[in-house]
């Protein structure tokens, strides 16, 4: 049980970072920085990618 609390924190992290990446898109798309758009976007996709991959259901032996 306690391995999926923990599945479920880093998750939720996950979510924040996804948010922050289409922060920096947004910000790097009107400022014109490219640094931003860039660092926003592997932020938005690495966020994505880790929310999918901690909510994905375990093996059937896991509790």
């Amino acid at each position: 049980m306690i391995r999926r609390q923990s599945r479920i924190v880093v998750a939720a992290i996950a979510v924040f970072v996804s948010l922050v990446g289409m922060m920096a898109v947004v910000t790097g798309l009107l400022f014109d920085n490219a640094m931003a758009l860039r660092g926003g976007a592997v932020a938005l996709v690495v966020g994505v990618a880790g929310f999918v991959v901690m909510l994905n259901p375990g093996a059937k032996g896991e509790e």
